[in-house]
């Protein structure tokens, strides 16, 4: 059961639209007041980023101190009922038997093909009740699949916009909402109920960034409460220009980039989220074949040698020979070089160290074939 903090209010009438096709979250008033620059990201109009930072700031904000982001185009679901947790065990892909209630897991929602359909995390209330954190375009494709699988009493409810999530990331982060009387010695992927200003949230040890960090879950309402105290308390706003170059440093996947229905996560080297022991969950058949025989690609690190920056979906070769394509590349803050994650053919036969060229924008740019992370995590 969710506790008393985390309750989920009927939210009506406070979502405007940028357009027909764009949401904003609860803390739209707040970004323009910081002059935020916005960007589509997800279905939403979110901070790219801020007046006086910028990415290469917000960036060093959290290597170096803290920020804090607006991520609440974040999906939320719950599935609740007798044998919830039992039966999203057996749709996602990692093991849910193997956390205790009170902690969180990173898992994968896989089509019959091996394709990933979404990648979230998944909050272990108790056995009849799980608490889904997708990412914002495809929380309701994951509800849906959910719902359409789950047998009664199980019910799966969308909660995309009754819950706001604000990321405090950095090595400052633990300090900062100390000082706030939120609680932050627990362990990393778990989570704790607290109140803040009156307001009721979930504290959880998780992140996107590489470094330690916390991400506040709190009610639709609560948002600019939290948020205010936050920014009050020396935490630098950060936008999703800067969320990028930090994950991206780290080798983590960005779904419709590094994970998709055409990548599967023997591919993406994301087999680790996989309780290949498990008797059943979605996908299972085809990711286990393709284990055995191996991928006929892989996701890949690589390091800019020459000049240039890479970015998605640029072809890389060895020679005159085609042997992949780029999913996320960007400049490095931290190293101060470009990098970039690409597929690779495994039939190229290359090993770290390995000497590749990128076509960026019809100029060839030497790389060299790294295992991510690019930067030393400091995740604890």
């Amino acid at each position: 059961m969710l506790p008393a903090t985390l309750t989920s209010p009927k939210v009506t009438g406070k979502l405007s639209l940028m357009s027909a096709e764009f949401f904003r979250s609860p803390l739209h008033d707040r970004h323009v007041a910081l002059g935020a620059k916005f960007a589509p990201f997800g279905g939403w109009e979110m901070p790219l980023e801020y007046a006086g930072g910028g990415v290469l700031r917000e960036h060093a904000a959290v290597r170096e101190a803290a920020g804090v982001f607006d991520v609440s185009h974040l999906g939320k679901a719950r599935v609740r009922g007798a044998g919830a947790a039992r039966f999203v065990n057996s749709c996602l892909t990692n093991d849910l038997d193997r956390i205790q209630p009170g902690k969180a897991q990173y898992t994968l929602c896989c089509d019959p093909s091996g394709g990933v359909v979404d990648d979230l995390i998944a909050y272990l209330y108790g056995p009849d009740d799980v608490f889904l954190i997708p990412n914002a375009a495809n929380t309701a494709e994951v509800v849906r699949r959910l719902a359409a699988a789950a047998p009664e009493p199980i019910t799966v409810t969308d909660l995309h916009r009754d819950f706001a999530v604000l990321a405090v990331q950095g090595p400052r982060s633990a300090a900062v909402l100390t000082e706030l009387g939120l609680p932050t010695d627990h362990d990393y992927m778990s989570f704790t109920g607290a109140t803040l200003n009156g307001a009721g949230l979930v504290v959880c040890r998780t992140g996107y960034t590489g470094e330690h960090g916390y991400e506040l879950v709190v009610p639709w309402d609560a948002a600019a409460t939290v948020w205010d105290a936050v920014i009050a308390a020396g935490v630098r706003p950060c936008g999703l220009g800067a969320r990028d170059t930090l994950r991206t440093e780290m080798g983590y996947p960005l779904h419709g980039q590094e994970l998709s229905l055409e990548i599967s996560p023997v591919q993406a080297r994301s087999g680790w989220a996989v309780g290949w022991n498990k008797p059943a969950f979605w996908g299972r058949d085809a990711l286990l074949a393709e284990k055995a025989a191996g991928p006929r690609r892989q996701l890949r690190g690589l390091e800019v040698t020459g000049r240039g920056i890479p970015r998605g979906h640029m072809p890389v070769l060895a020679g005159d020979t085609p042997v992949g394509e780029t999913t996320s590349g960007t400049f490095s803050p931290t190293k101060k070089v470009g990098i970039a994650l690409a597929l690779i053919d495994t039939a190229a036969g290359l090993a770290d160290g390995d000497l590749v060229q990128i076509d960026i924008r019809g100029r060839r740019t030497e790389a060299r074939l790294v295992k991510p992370p690019f930067v030393q995590p400091s995740v604890r």
